[in-house]
């Protein structure tokens, strides 16, 4: 059974496209500071790029259809509006995310029209600018979806918290402006900026745990106005022109984060429960902040005015009804840990449990998981016969038996739902990981039933348990449990950073591709074939790309998984062969007689239609049968090998030539190779280099193979002229590769072929 091994360790990788705007920004802020461009310029130049982007990707998100609420469930048509609590969270973001498009983009238009307006219109514009943003960012804000109702202990500590990091700011902004009279579009932008700064980040921090899209939002909210307003102070006390070039960094970080945080919550995040509250910044951040603008004031002018010191003092009034209220919720939260430690030993006791005894809820698992300081946490999911209904009561009753059974004495059994189960392991991860091991194999024993046993497999995901929430283990393992579904189940998966980037790519793959043939997103491109005896092209491979304006170029290994499990892969698979044999019938009108192969899954092949379906397309674009080559993966033929077989028989009474592609020259693929009806024969590069203990190269043995069975071979993938010379001293006919000819779009192939005689083939 296939298994992995654990992750090296987490992974997080920021999108390209953000690291080239933050890079074009930090180019154009040292531009305007070296004096090569004049400083609003360079503002605007720095922030138009990500601001542009985030405006793309909130445009996007604001009218994009609902995405499939699991990666392994169907997703729901475009067409069809999706129901209850998800249905509102789904009109919800899409609003949240139109309003905060506006928001960004009147920032960015703010700091755009700067250049532009003469040095006496700049602070009106910025002024402006702040009025129109920070109305805009409060009603998105509050339409994000997940809001909850605070409790009376919730809104104090907010409240609180708030207080002291807005006194704090307040504090900062007093002594760290110039001396002497303060302009009134400063005061009200530094006190203004610093309580709106101060609400947002409170609510970021708050909301972090339970909707970390939400959070981010809130943090890129408070990056954008932060930049407003001091963009407004430094135009209020007219400083020089490079001096605006410090608001680019938060204008252009505020608009990256906020598209982030729409794009995760617009991804159906749904708000998690049980979270610790932050002590941060309540306790430590006013009182750094306020330390550090008071040390900064005495060094640069050496004495604080009585209402600055009274100002600073007010900060210790909030510090201390924070400091009792942390002190108050620990004291809850142990009280709570300690019942629901109690009710845990009720309920499983400190042994094993005895054989038949039910296995905890979630709830008892939750409250394990809460007072464990190490281990692991296994999610069971299970598949076969009862996947589609509720596994009956004796055969649910054997899995728990089972894990018990390879699970340790000390080890926890809890049952999810029909078909999930978990083990919560003191072990440590090369051990837990090996348990999951052995509960993949105790699962696929049969079970025996009253109509004939039955088998089930089971897919397991792991998260180690250690400096977590209780509800992030559980979610971090279950996506491992996703994760190893995807990849074909019976297999153990570990959780990592990474995985979760995995997952929400899927999510977008599969929210993307239904409808993306009917708004004309796919594409081929096409990579000669040339015989390697003069280097001529005789004929194209047609590739599939899905040029997506979310997600970007899509090549076929991504897209056809995702398409395989949205039951897509006839539609992708009739739209190729059509454009394949529309091009091919342009550039035979052009005197060039070339071969298009085109590609196609087992299961596509294995469509009792497929047949009927080439020769239509043939016919519709009149293509002499002949000029088209259906190529199909050789190591997928032998799972459906004789339906294979019959449909190749088929195209080959119809005249359409056919190829073995990706052929291993295994034993299994050489048995196996005198059934297929094929006429070519294709080979990737590794057969080329010399064999094993200074044998010959395998590609002799192969292009002797394939003359003896009246086979041509094709060597692809060829990326050096020492791969080519060696593919044509073995007598192969044909090769691809980057060496030969790399893969363009129609008018680039069709230019290409221009340098060579048109001579039939």
């Amino acid at each position: 059974m296939p298994v992995t091994h654990p992750a090296a360790g987490p992974r997080s990788r920021p999108p390209l496209p953000d690291l080239v705007v933050s890079l074009a920004g930090a180019l154009f802020v040292l531009a305007g500071t070296a004096g090569l461009v004049p400083g609003p310029a360079a503002l605007a130049l720095a922030v138009a790029g990500g601001c542009a982007l985030a405006c793309v990707r909130l445009a996007w998100l604001a009218g994009a259809p609902p995405a499939p609420p699991d990666p392994p469930t169907p997703p729901t048509p475009p067409a069809a509006p999706p129901a209850g609590r998800r249905a509102r969270r789904v009109r919800l973001s899409r609003r949240a995310a139109g309003i905060l498009d506006a928001a960004v983009l009147a920032a960015g238009l703010t700091v755009a029209v700067l250049p532009l307006s003469e040095p006496a219109d700049r602070l009106p514009v910025a002024l402006a600018g702040l009025a129109v943003t920070a109305p805009l960012y409060a009603v998105a804000l509050l339409r994000l979806p997940g809001r909850s109702r605070l409790s009376a202990r919730e809104r104090l500590r907010r409240g609180v918290d708030v207080a002291g990091l807005g006194v704090s700011l307040v504090f900062a902004g007093w002594v760290l402006l110039p001396p002497g009279p303060v302009p009134p579009a400063a005061r009200v932008a530094s006190v203004g900026g610093a309580v709106a700064l101060a609400v947002l980040l409170v609510a970021a921090l708050a909301e972090r745990h339970r909707r970390p899209g939400a959070a981010r939002c809130h943090a890129g909210a408070a990056a954008t106005l932060g930049g407003l307003a001091l963009l407004v102070v430094l135009l209020a006390y007219a400083t020089p022109d490079r001096a605006v070039l410090a608001v680019a960094p938060p204008l252009l970080a505020g608009a990256l984060v906020t598209a982030a945080g729409a794009r995760r919550t617009a991804a159906g995040e749904r708000p998690r429960t049980g979270a610790a509250p932050a002590a941060w910044p309540g306790l430590t951040a006013p009182a750094g902040i306020a330390a550090l603008a008071a040390g900064h004031h005495l060094w640069t002018v050496g004495e604080l005015t009585a209402p600055a010191i009274a100002l600073g003092l007010s900060v210790i009034p909030p510090m201390v009804v924070r400091e009792v209220l942390a002190a108050a919720d620990q004291r809850c939260r142990a009280e709570r840990l300690a019942a629901g430690e109690a009710r845990l030993r009720h309920l499983v006791g400190d042994a094993r449990p005895p054989a038949g005894a039910a296995p905890v809820d979630r709830a008892g698992l939750v409250h394990a998981l809460d007072r464990r300081t190490g281990g692991a946490l296994l999610v069971v999911d299970l598949h076969g016969a009862g996947e589609a209904a509720v596994l009956d009561g004796p055969v649910q009753a054997e899995v728990v038996h089972r894990l018990r059974s390879g699970a340790g004495p000390h080890d926890l059994v809890a049952r999810l739902t029909d078909t999930e189960f978990a083990v919560l392991t003191d072990l440590g991860p090369v051990l837990a990981y090996a348990l999951g091991t052995r509960l993949l194999g105790a699962l696929a024993e049969p079970y025996p039933r009253p109509g004939g046993a039955s088998r089930l497999t089971a897919s397991v995901g792991l998260a180690e348990t250690t400096g977590g929430e209780p509800e992030d283990v559980l979610r971090q393992a279950d996506l491992a449990r996703r994760r190893a579904v995807q990849l074909g189940r019976d297999r153990v998966e570990w959780y990592d950073a990474y995985l979760e980037e995995q997952l929400v790519r899927r999510l977008d793959l599969e929210r993307e591709l239904p409808g993306a043939v009917a708004r004309g997103e796919l594409d081929l491109v096409y990579q000669p074939v040339l015989a390697l005896a003069d280097r001529l092209p005789v004929g194209t491979e047609a590739l599939l790309r899905w040029r997506s304006p979310a997600l970007g170029t899509v090549l076929p290994e991504e897209l056809l998984p995702v398409a395989a499990d949205l039951e897509m892969l006839g539609e992708l698979g009739r739209w190729v062969l059509d454009r394949a044999c529309r091009q091919l019938a342009d550039w035979s009108e052009g005197g060039r007689e070339l071969w298009m192969a085109v590609n196609v899954t087992a299961r596509e092949l294995a469509a009792p239609d497929f047949v009927a379906r080439t020769a239509t397309a043939l016919a519709a674009y009149d293509v002499p049968p002949e000029r088209l080559v259906v190529e199909v993966a050789e190591p997928a033929v032998a799972a459906e090998l004789s339906t294979v077989v019959a449909r190749l028989a088929g195209l080959r009474s119809l005249g359409v030539r056919t190829a073995l592609d990706d052929f291993r020259a295994e034993h299994a693929s050489l048995a196996q190779l005198r059934r297929l009806p094929i006429d070519l024969l294709k080979v990737g590069p590794h057969l080329v280099g010399p064999g094993a203990d200074g044998q010959r190269p395998l590609i002799d043995v192969v292009a002797k193979l394939g003359d003896r069975l009246g086979l041509e071979v094709v060597v692809e993938g060829l990326e050096s002229d020492a791969q080519v010379a060696g593919a044509r001293r073995a007598g192969c006919q044909y090769g691809q590769g980057f060496a030969l000819a790399r893969p363009a779009p129609a008018e680039r192939v069709e230019a290409w072929f221009e340098e060579f005689p048109s001579t039939p083939r």
